[in-house]
């Protein structure tokens, strides 16, 4: 279920067949919710006009906004897709135990946002069609290619046979995730809110790292810390290269020593 015309609008231009879209009588005097509404309807989409406070009734939120679009679960990329192609660049972000969809939702619209190449539910995760996780996607569930694991030992040794260097995202002892290289095609495993990755999962992947940090923080919210390191990968795809730049060392690049 997407709430809202931006929502509606960013699965309309994805090109998601919507299966019917339901309307508040507060969507008849609203722009964007009448555009979307004509779309939906030149796309053959049914388009319900609903009674006063029915849609307060069935929607998620406690105020909803005045039109929403029921959808199919999307598509899942099959086995021996493009994207399961370790190809240069390829950088697949995998969620792994992670409970909030909030933070899922964050991690779909950064890896969208930095051009990543996949997002991957695995074990426990959150739903990726939870109401919540879709409205913080932002539309971005509709943009970046996703899939559902049940099992991340299994997800893991899948990565690593197509190609990908497997890293676990550590709070500590990790190697610098801006002196990586970023060009290897990499699949980076992302844990639990509070307890982060299994240290048996972690010991079958390749490596892992961590983002070093100034302040007195114990660790970053997983969604940042996704965006900090998918954001990394590509900044080194614009020609940036590995080797982070610091004020201590005045700007130096630190692969120049």
């Amino acid at each position: 279920m997407a709430e809202g015309a931006e929502l509606i609008r960013c699965a309309l231009e994805a090109g998601v067949a919507l299966e019917s879209v339901y309307v508040s009588p507060d969507g008849d005097h609203d722009r964007a919710t009448q555009d979307v509404c004509r779309r939906a309807t030149a796309a053959g989409v049914r388009v319900f006009a609903l009674g006063a406070g029915v849609l307060e009734r069935v929607a998620d939120t406690v105020t909803p906004q005045p039109v929403l679009a029921v959808l199919p679960m999307l598509e899942e990329p099959p086995p021996g897709a493009d994207l399961w192609s370790g190809r240069p660049g390829s950088l697949v972000v995998v969620l792994v135990d992670v409970r909030d969809p909030g933070n899922a939702g964050t991690v779909l619209r950064a890896a969208d946002a930095s051009g990543s190449t996949a997002v991957l539910f695995a074990g426990e995760s959150v739903d990726p069609y939870n109401p919540k996780t879709v409205r913080a996607s932002a539309g971005s569930l509709f943009h970046v290619p996703l899939a559902v694991r049940d099992d991340p030992f299994a997800l893991a040794s899948e990565l690593s046979a197509a190609g990908f260097r497997t890293l676990a995202t550590v709070v500590r002892d990790g190697e610098d995730y801006a002196d990586l290289d970023w060009s290897v095609p990499t699949a980076l495993f992302l844990g639990n809110e509070s307890s982060g990755l299994d240290a048996a999962l972690c010991g079958e992947l390749a490596g892992s790292l961590a983002i070093p940090m100034a302040g007195r923080a114990e660790s970053l919210n997983v969604g940042v810390a996704c965006a900090v390191v998918c954001f990394e990968a590509f900044r080194q795809r614009r020609g940036g290269g590995p080797g982070a730049r610091s004020i201590e060392d005045g700007g130096k690049d630190r692969n120049d020593d």
